[in-house]
């Protein structure tokens, strides 16, 4: 049997189908800070504790011009688990993260890409953005469905509210610009 899963249109993520451990979630949203905002606020990965929800530790404990390594933790009741990221950085147009070694995920995949926004508007840009991610329970693919929906929001506007803080306010209002597709 189908569950229809209804998900707000302003939210960057949907849900995938709630009996498939493996998801993939894609957005694309223009923005109005520029991409070298944009980018910094997503690469400064050692600042995840102090704005991402349900992310209890984030340590950057290997750093070159195009990579990084950081051990995160991430907790939601009722799960609590660490894993490394390799991060792949390049400024300002990406940020792809893969996750090496987690317990709760098979595989978690994440991108982050930059683009020019508004013609004549600096202050702006074109994210796109993939999370791929297979738990290794079924049971832990059922609760993130259950709660999915929610933390995706907190998480995107996490992202946002950083970038206000960080910048001040945006230059355009947040739009999402393609139909968002979940593949599962």
């Amino acid at each position: 049997m189908e569950i229809p899963v209804t998900v707000p249109c302003r939210l960057f993520f949907t849900v995938p189908g709630i009996d498939d451990k493996k998801k993939e979630i894609r957005g694309r949203k223009l923005v109005g800070y520029s991409m070298e905002q944009m980018y910094t606020v997503v690469a400064e990965v050692e600042n995840y504790k102090n704005f991402v929800p349900f992310c209890k530790k984030s340590v950057v404990w290997s750093r070159g011009p195009e990579h990084m390594r950081a051990d995160l933790v991430i907790g939601f009741p009722p799960i609590h688990e660490s894993y490394t990221s390799n991060i792949t950085l390049r400024k300002p147009y990406l940020v792809r993260a893969v996750c090496t070694d987690g317990k709760l995920f098979k595989h978690l995949f994440t991108e982050w890409k930059f683009s020019p926004g508004l013609q004549g508007n600096p202050q702006s840009c074109i994210i796109d953005f993939v999370l791929s991610f297979e738990f290794r329970s079924l049971l832990h693919s059922k609760l993130a469905h259950v709660f999915f929906s929610e933390v995706a929001r907190q998480m995107e506007d996490a992202f946002m509210h950083e970038a206000a803080n960080r910048f001040g306010k945006a230059s355009v209002k947040t739009q999402q610009l393609a139909n968002v597709s979940v593949n599962s």
